[in-house]
């Protein structure tokens, strides 16, 4: 498998306060009654999700794009939900996303979302495992959502264990990633069952076309300027230092920071374990997920660092992209991303959902440099050098 399939990229939301209901289970009608009431909240609803849930819950498709962390999974999810007519042995909705860790935190949205909807059923599948289980789940246990990633999807299609003709809702995470397998997968069922929604953080200009072909008249929301997308709670300082200094710096700011949880992204497999390693002998709460890790243990240590058992994680590409962790509040970029889109979905892992939030980039060479200035130009935004001092409520909610 190549470094770009699986070097990208989770979300997760914070866990609410779950409304007290009787112990008898609830009716169709009942169920319906209780999405309802989520959706009309408008506590619980971020910008996004107003705009796009109340068209979505109707059926039309809706191409979005929004700000990172601005909760676009919940209005796929509770659209989805919102419209199911569970059926034994048929699948109705179907999620794609380009990695599996992505995969995993979307079902277990599904699974929060549904409690109190008992007969609904949603299962992931994603390479890395045996696909003799996953077909036994189809034949023996079917879901009525399926949430996945490409390669093992069109796998259990191509062997006739995943069905699609009876999809009444898809929805396509991180679409540029995606649109290399759709043509593929539209194949194997009716076009005008098999698109619903699809959702990108930073959707270009050239992939909307591309994405229009697949949908019916669809309702678009985006920000139309990209300068838009930065996101205004977070502090983004650089910092230029040589290559052999970046170890010492790195240490000294762990030490004064304040921090809940931190992410430090490096480029490489190698520069990722050698650096958990050394954050681990000096003491730092460190642990590493990264390409190399059998997919069981990239898991368990992505639910250990979600429940706060370890406070700083060293990875490189494969938490980039949608993975969100309400605690963490720092980004270090140790390593220059390649680009500004990559640059962008890191520093977005602090300051989730409009929190405060700090990103600091170490600057090593003119290669760095200009990737530095690209995203200045990109986005409007101005990155200043690193202060001798930070003052703590620019980047850490204050408690009251």
């Amino acid at each position: 498998m190549s470094e770009n399939d699986v070097d990208n990229e989770l979300l997760d939301y914070e866990e609410d306060e779950e409304p007290q209901i009787t112990e008898t289970a609830p009716t169709k009608k009942e169920v319906k009654g209780h999405m309802s009431s989520i959706l009309t909240q408008s506590y619980f609803l971020l910008p996004v999700q107003h705009e796009c849930i109340p068209q979505a819950i109707l059926g039309m498709d809706i191409l979005c794009q929004a700000k990172s962390g601005m909760g676009k999974t919940a209005v796929f999810v509770l659209a989805t939900l919102q419209q199911l007519e569970p059926t034994d042995g048929q699948v109705s909705v179907l999620v794609m996303c380009h990695t599996r860790e992505l995969a995993f935190q979307i079902s277990k949205e599904y699974e929060r979302f549904s409690k109190y909807m008992p007969t609904v059923k949603v299962s992931v599948f994603f390479g890395g495992l045996a696909i003799k289980k996953d077909e036994e789940v189809l034949k023996k246990n079917c879901p009525h959502i399926v949430v996945g990633t490409p390669g093992r999807i069109l796998a259990l299609v191509r062997n006739r264990t995943l069905n699609l003709k009876s999809i009444k809702h898809f929805v396509l995470d991180e679409c540029d990633k995606m649109l290399e397998a759709l043509g593929e997968m539209t194949k194997n069922t009716p076009m005008n069952t098999f698109i619903t929604s699809l959702r990108y953080a930073t959707l270009s200009k050239e992939i909307r076309p591309v994405c229009r072909k697949f949908m019916q008249d669809p309702m678009e929301v985006f920000v139309d300027d990209e300068t838009k997308l930065t996101l205004h709670g977070l502090q983004q300082y650089y910092c230029k230092l040589k290559d052999s200094e970046k170890n010492r710096k790195l240490f000294d700011l762990l030490d004064v920071l304040e921090f809940n949880q931190v992410v430090i992204f490096v480029k490489s497999v190698h520069r990722c374990v050698a650096l958990s390693q050394l954050l681990v002998e000096q003491n730092f709460p460190a642990i590493a997920i990264h390409r190399g890790m059998a997919q069981e243990e990239r898991l368990s240590r992505y639910q250990q660092f979600k429940d706060f058992q370890r406070r700083i994680l060293v990875a490189t590409n494969l938490f980039g992209r949608g993975m969100d962790i309400e605690r963490v509040n720092i980004v270090f970029n140790y390593d220059m991303p390649e680009d500004s889109d990559t640059y962008l979905h890191r520093v977005a892992r602090a300051g989730r959902f409009g929190t405060k939030g700090l990103a600091v980039t170490f600057v090593s060479d003119e290669t760095d440099a200009k990737t530095l200035n690209d995203v200045q130009d990109r986005f409007e935004v101005n990155v200043p050098e690193l202060p001798e001092e930070i003052d703590i409520s620019s980047y850490i909610e204050q408690s009251r």
